[in-house]
C-alpha cells in the first residue's frame, strides 16, 4: 500500500514545497500534474521543502488524462474539494492491496469541473466554514487529508515517539 497526493497544477511553489515536505516526513508519493506554474528548481520551492526535496519520490505527469492512465485497477483515488458532499473522514483507506490517490486541484480554480462531475463519487471534502473562507490553503490540506489515511492505517513505518539526544521532556 502506497499514498499518493497528487497536485493538478500547482501554481504556489511554497504551497507544493510544504507539501513535499510533508511527503518526505510521511513516506508519501508526490505526483505533480503539468503544466507546473513554477520551476521545481525555483529557489522558494527548495526554501519551503528546505533540504527534503532528495527524500520525496516525485512523478511527474504530462497532463490529466495521462496521469489518470497510469492508475491501475486496485489503486483507489479521492478528488479533494469543497464542493463535495462526503467528509473525508468517511472514507476507509485500509486496504493493504489498494494505492491511494489524492488528487487537489490547482489554488485558483481547483480541479476541472467536468472531471468532477465524472468522478463525483470519488469527491471527499474538508469540513468548513464556508461563509468566512473561499478555501483552506493547500498544504494545509493535503496535510489534514494524509494524516487521517495514515491515522487510519495506524501509520506505517512511521516512529510514533522518538528519542532525542536533547529530549526536552526527559531529564
Amino acid at each position: 500500500m502506497t499514498n499518493h497526493i497528487v497536485l493538478f497544477e500547482p501554481l504556489m511553489p511554497a504551497n507544493t514545497g510544504n507539501i513535499a515536505r510533508t511527503c518526505a516526513g510521511t513516506n508519501t508519493v508526490l505526483d505533480l500534474i503539468e503544466p507546473l506554474g513554477f520551476s521545481t528548481d525555483d529557489k522558494h520551492l527548495k526554501r519551503a521543502g528546505l533540504d527534503y526535496w532528495d527524500k520525496v519520490t516525485i512523478h511527474y505527469h504530462e497532463n490529466l488524462p495521462v496521469f489518470m492512465k497510469t492508475l491501475k485497477e486496485k489503486d483507489e483515488f479521492f478528488l479533494i474539494s469543497k464542493f463535495a458532499t462526503r467528509a473525508y473522514s468517511q472514507a476507509n483507506y485500509c486496504a493493504q492491496d489498494h494505492n491511494y490517490y489524492f488528487i487537489f486541484g490547482k489554488e485558483t480554480t481547483g480541479l476541472p469541473e467536468p472531471f468532477m462531475r465524472k468522478f463525483y463519487e470519488h469527491c471527499l471534502r474538508i469540513p468548513q466554514n464556508d461563509q468566512h473562507i473561499r478555501a483552506l490553503n493547500l498544504s494545509n490540506s493535503a496535510a489534514i487529508i494524509i494524516y487521517e489515511v495514515l491515522r487510519q492505517q495506524s501509520f506505517p513505518n512511521l516512529e510514533l515517539s522518538h528519542h532525542y539526544s536533547h529530549d526536552k521532556l526527559k531529564d
